[in-house]
């Protein structure tokens, strides 16, 4: 019994995953899906700079800037390939990102947007797990789609967009 056979014998084992193992095992199962990251928002001071930072120095696609009064903001994509930035500026006195901006002069990340198959039964199952939900019903956001808001408290700090995908 040479020092070999004892290290190996001795050695923790380690559990890899194979491919046909499942990450989700242990996550009951629901009548929704979470989707794929859509977009990381930022709240910006100045659209043009953000806008001809990403479009001119960084060589990006840019979209051209659309007013969402419901949400108070203005918009711009920026499009990354797998997936897009979204500007976000003030409209209006009652934008939330003009408070967001107050408190973050030269702005930050304000949200991720992750997309759902179901976003009403989605609503449903995260109210029953007492995640609070920023509007009684879906708005139609920036991609034409419903879109609701997770309480950033109840996210570990992070306001979540849902997206219906």
């Amino acid at each position: 019994s040479g020092l070999l056979s004892r290290m190996q014998t001795s050695a923790p084992t380690v559990r890899t995953l194979s491919s046909s193992e499942s990450f989700s095992q242990n996550i009951p199962s629901s009548l929704w899906k979470l989707g794929r990251l859509n977009h990381v928002a930022i709240a910006v001071p100045d659209l043009e700079k953000a806008q001809s930072l990403y479009k001119d120095v960084l060589g990006a696609q840019v979209s051209e800037t659309v007013a969402l009064p419901e949400h108070g903001v203005y918009t711009v994509f920026v499009d990354l390939g797998n997936t897009k930035l979204e500007l976000l500026h003030p409209l209006g006195e009652k934008s939330p990102i003009a408070s967001f901006l107050q408190k973050n002069k030269t702005g930050g990340m304000h949200h991720i947007c992750i997309e759902v198959d179901d976003i009403k039964a989605a609503m449903t199952e995260l109210k029953e797990k007492n995640i609070r939900i920023l509007s009684e019903e879906p708005k139609i956001g920036a991609h034409g789609k419903p879109v609701i808001f997770l309480h950033p408290k109840d996210c570990h700090g992070v306001l979540v967009e849902l997206e219906q995908a």
